[in-house]
């Protein structure tokens, strides 16, 4: 400060920390890992093109490069907040799991690359920020051209959670403030009673199509329906008044009900004989509009124990217009931009989500879930109804429960895909209690629950309720370890398959669509030919075939089908004349296939 000289030297405005290149390289070193189907814990294995992944994120997110290179509409996740008291992904791959756990003592007994990051750890924010900055430089990847992301936090790391969304996403949108709770007792000066949702995306977001109102009590009841308004059809109307209409003032006779205007028959009576001058209500809606809108689901009939009350319904594109011959219905496009103080409401609330999980479990399962509400809101935003919506910290699988309820509501076929490490829970915990060892137990029960309330609450919608379970592990491919030189003939038998013995042909198969980048939700069948069983893929884009020997006719038979790949194993043939035999076959019956013998 005493100098008379500026320090000069290169300065910068950029955000850094300590372990911020080591994230960078991280994120785009190789691994040798895959994903392993397991039908028996899915739902619709061979139809659903939902995905329920097991395993550590980063390594998932790795795996899911290619397959979904730009493919995913939006993504939301929900990660550490970084309390001091919350568990993040330790991200070191150089180490085996046995020589790492031994140094910090950082595994749980499954090998979970996790630890609680305390907040008097001297890198406290930087170790928060590495864990995130690899896993969103891979998931922007992923993201389509206008595609969003949505990242729920809270004030522990929000400064630092912009900074690093800004500088890998570009179009900053909002940061909108969520209510957590509306009313509760605190020893600090200030309640927090919120939490945020920031929000990147790469293009200027669609306008939202929301309603007004809501009511959770309504069942949606027809295809043009997203909510409904809380406007009654009866209105206090004045006789002298120019709204009031003697046509307003009938009795409504609906099913099995007759509804007289203000309430009671006697005082109905006693207003048609003029006992009364003034009308206490009267109908907005005429008589013959009634009909009409009754009859085309404008209308609704709430029932009580013992009373109904009638309302009118709000749509976002549909409206009932007077024309020359009469009543009809006009459909159009009505949007209106998201707010910025959307959130804040009771019903997405950790209240809600509590309600949600409650309606699904008799014990409390999960702690600190986001409400089905604030995800139904959020895919309704930035998806259209074949979109990929994509959560790699699930946890309870709030996200793929909306995305199901979203898809009855308005017919659409989004597909879903999570995430979730298979984290313990806690021996004490009532989830442990229920039987479930892990979270993703949670979730993929939450799932299947879910699927069914759906179900109830809209019989007649048609949307995808399965998944298709895929857990990461090893390669399928036996590892290397010697060099040249050390190999004996004792060592041919092991030699003899490249492939590691516990994998089936379903593993390799999913290997398979890792390697090519194909998408990993595609239909699934398979049948036998002459005694040897083949797997086909997307109605034969993709035929496998890994028998220990295979027919010339069975090799015959595929190749008719004409598929774009397939695939066989190198021990499927006894010599080198066989293998190229295949290539003869393919060659004069299907010449533009691609063929991998592995």
């Amino acid at each position: 400060m005493l100098s008379e000289e500026v320090v000069e030297g290169d300065e910068a405005y950029e955000f850094t920390w300590v372990g911020k290149k080591a994230a960078i390289v991280e994120a785009n070193s190789p691994i040798r890992k895959t994903l392993r189907p397991c039908q028996e814990e899915s739902v619709h294995w061979d139809t659903t093109q939902n995905l329920y992944i097991e395993g550590d994120n980063l390594e998932v997110l790795k795996l899911l490069q290619e397959s979904y290179l730009g493919k995913v509409k939006l993504i939301y996740i929900d990660p550490p907040y970084n309390t001091g008291n919350d568990f993040i992904y330790q991200d070191d791959f150089k180490m085996s799991i046995d020589n790492y756990s031994k140094q910090i003592e950082a595994f749980d007994e499954i090998g979970n690359r996790m630890f609680k990051n305390t907040d008097n750890n001297g890198r406290f924010h930087s170790d928060w920020c590495s864990m995130m900055y690899s896993r969103l430089l891979l998931a922007r990847n992923l993201l389509c051209e206008d595609g969003m992301i949505f990242i729920s936090i809270d004030d522990n790391e929000l400064e630092d959670l912009l900074k690093i969304g800004s500088e890998l996403f570009g179009h900053y949108l909002a940061c909108f403030p969520r209510v957590t709770k509306k009313a509760g007792k605190t020893t600090d000066t200030i309640a927090k009673n919120h939490d945020y949702v920031i929000a990147y995306g790469n293009i200027k977001p669609p306008k939202m199509y929301l309603p007004t109102h809501t009511d959770d009590g309504f069942k949606y009841c027809d295809e043009y329906v997203n909510e409904r308004g809380l406007y009654k059809l009866n209105q206090t109307l004045d006789y002298d008044s120019l709204q009031y209409s003697p046509s307003l003032d009938y009795p409504l006779e609906i099913e099995d009900l007759t509804l007289y205007p203000g309430g009671s028959y006697e005082k109905y009576l006693e207003r048609k004989s003029g006992k009364h001058a003034r009308a206490d209500w009267a109908w907005r809606w005429s008589k013959e509009l009634v009909d009409f809108g009754y009859k085309n689901g404008f209308i609704v009939i709430k029932r009580y124990d013992n009373y109904a009350r009638v309302y009118t319904k709000t749509y976002q594109n549909a409206r009932i217009v007077k024309k020359n011959t009469g009543f009809e219905i006009e459909q159009f496009d009505r949007t209106r931009a998201i707010s910025s103080l959307e959130f804040i409401e009771n019903e997405f609330s950790n209240d809600n989500s509590k309600k949600n999980l409650a309606q699904l479990f008799t014990n409390t399962i999960f702690d600190y879930s986001k409400p089905v509400s604030l995800l139904n809101c959020l895919v309704k935003f930035s998806t259209t109804h074949e979109d990929i919506v994509l959560d790699f910290f699930s946890g309870s699988a709030t996200t793929a429960h909306a995305v199901m309820l979203l898809n009855a509501q308005d017919n659409g076929q989004r597909k879903f895909i999570m995430v979730q490490l298979p984290e313990k829970t806690d021996e004490k915990s009532e989830a442990y209690k229920a039987g479930y060892d892990t979270i993703c137990e949670i979730g993929k029960e939450r799932i299947r629950r879910a699927a069914k309330k759906i179900h109830k609450e809209f019989p007649n919608a048609v949307f995808d309720d399965g998944f298709r379970v895929l857990k990461l592990d090893d390669t399928n491919m036996k590892d290397v370890y010697y060099a040249a030189s050390d190999y004996n003939q004792n060592m041919l038998d092991s030699l003899e398959s490249t492939i590691k013995e516990d994998r089936t042909d379903l593993d390799l198969l999913f290997g398979c669509l890792l390697e090519w980048g194909l998408p990993l939700s595609k239909p699934y069948t398979s049948e036998t030919i002459d005694g040897c069983t083949i797997h086909i893929y997307n109605g034969g884009d993709l035929i496998v075939c890994f028998e220990k020997t295979i027919p010339n006719t069975v090799i015959k038979a595929i190749a008719k089908r004409q598929p774009l790949r397939v695939v066989f194993c190198d021990s499927s043939f006894t010599d080198s004349p066989e293998k190229m035999n295949v290539y003869e076959i393919f060659k004069l019956l299907a010449p533009d296939t691609m063929i991998k013998i592995m």
